[in-house]
């Protein structure tokens, strides 16, 4: 297998600034962005120590195809995709918050509820629910975009209330968010996969919304199997998954759960490589294609020269 891209260290020309997310290394230009989806892996908000193989080619190859089979629904920030781990695109003002959408009762959203809580963002919850129902009908559950430390839970109400987005704009993107879901949810469906929950991120462009970031990959989204979902809700069984929750899970089972005092469990060669595999599966399952691995014995090297490449050819 070959080695994981941990980070990246790239100069440019023209390039006016760079910065390291929690799983991409952006190249900033004047008007575009060059995002490199490395193979850092995070859960609870921590970077966790040892890169995943295939990864990031996994990440940026499922949010390319996902943008252009969205984009009549909203404009996205993509121009180009000149490497497998790379997407180009225009460089939009982002909006402080991301627009979670839950069809399903999962994840966070679950453990709030098992643990009391029958609102969550402003939302209320039904009495009676079991973890993975279906929701009676899809909720936005929006977070504030935090550059460090967690996202936190916020409610519609107090996003217009503290004007971090403005009605007018707010209306519009629970709107897109509602939209891409259901789009989200035919796509994964035909795969015979449901589509859960996930988040949209949005930015502005020339003071038109756009689409940014990722969309409906295992880092943004949650699926389950379609095939023995209800069989399984009856008996009470975990329900066949594919999402980044397996990693969340075997973290939480060693004791982790990004809290102050934890230590993340130790990432073995053998836990590595089966997360690797659960990426792969995923994106062959999502997207009904076979995952093609870019076997570069320099993928550093590779991802260089093709988007230096790029930009030469757009100058």
């Amino acid at each position: 297998m070959t080695e994981g891209i941990k980070q990246t260290e790239f100069t440019f020309p023209n390039q006016v600034d760079f910065y390291r997310g929690k799983v991409r290394d952006i190249y900033f230009f004047e008007d575009q962005l060059v995002m490199v989806a490395s193979d850092r892996i995070s859960a609870f908000d921590v970077i966790l120590p040892e890169p995943i193989p295939y990864k990031g080619q996994v990440l940026n190859q499922i949010a390319s195809k996902f943008l252009k089979a969205t984009a009549d629904i909203v404009p996205n920030w993509i121009v180009a995709t000149p490497d497998p781990n790379v997407s180009v695109g225009l460089k939009c003002e982002p909006f402080a918050v991301e627009m979670v959408i839950r069809g399903y009762l999962a994840g966070h959203a679950w453990r709030e509820y098992r643990d009391g809580k029958r609102e969550v963002c402003g939302v209320a919850l039904p009495e009676g629910l079991r973890e993975n129902d279906k929701l009676p009908e899809p909720i936005i559950t929006p977070t504030t975009k935090a550059k460090e430390g967690h996202d936190e839970d916020i409610s519609r109400e107090e996003i217009l209330k503290q004007g971090i987005v403005s009605e007018k704009d707010y209306e519009q993107l629970e709107t897109y968010t509602r939209y891409l879901f259901e789009r989200g949810t035919e796509i994964a469906s035909e795969q015979g996969l449901i589509l859960v929950d996930t988040k949209y991120e949005f930015g502005k462009y020339n003071n038109e919304i756009y689409l940014i970031d990722e969309i409906h990959t295992p880092d943004s989204s949650r699926y389950f199997y379609k095939e023995g979902y209800e069989e399984r809700q009856e008996l009470g069984e975990k329900q066949k998954q594919l999402s980044k929750e397996f990693v969340r899970q075997w973290l939480i089972e060693n004791g982790f759960q990004g809290k102050d005092g934890q230590q993340i469990p130790e990432m073995t060669p053998d836990v590595v490589k089966s997360i690797s595999e659960r990426y792969i599966e995923l994106f062959e399952k999502v997207t009904g294609e076979k995952f093609v691995k870019d076997e570069t014995s320099n993928t550093s090297d590779r991802i260089y020269n093709n988007v230096q490449a790029y930009l030469e050819k757009e100058n």
